[in-house]
């Protein structure tokens, strides 16, 4: 990603060692998965071995930390579209 004269530092540092916007939407979609993973099933489903060895997560607050993260990127990513802060893709010869 191209650091432009106008951009945030908390958009700079969501991004700072991506270069494409294709990269972004992985670190997002990344971000959206383990989210989901972090959501304590095991408080939902009781008596079942096979949910509390898939899912280790007892507790709300790995969903507190990754649901914010995901949206922070996610607003960064806006604010990169709207303002062409990508860089150019190189033609090839």
């Amino acid at each position: 990603m191209e650091k432009i004269e106008k951009m945030p530092l908390w958009v700079f540092l969501a991004f700072s060692s991506i270069e494409t916007r294709k990269g972004a939407l992985i670190l997002i979609w990344a971000c959206a998965i383990f989210s989901l993973y972090c959501i304590p099933f095991p408080l939902f489903f009781e008596n079942t071995e096979l949910i509390k060895t898939i899912f280790l997560i007892d507790d709300w607050s790995w969903v507190a930390m990754m649901a914010p993260i995901t949206l922070w990127y996610w607003i960064s990513l806006r604010w990169v579209d709207n303002n062409s802060g990508w860089k150019e893709p190189e033609a090839k010869a």
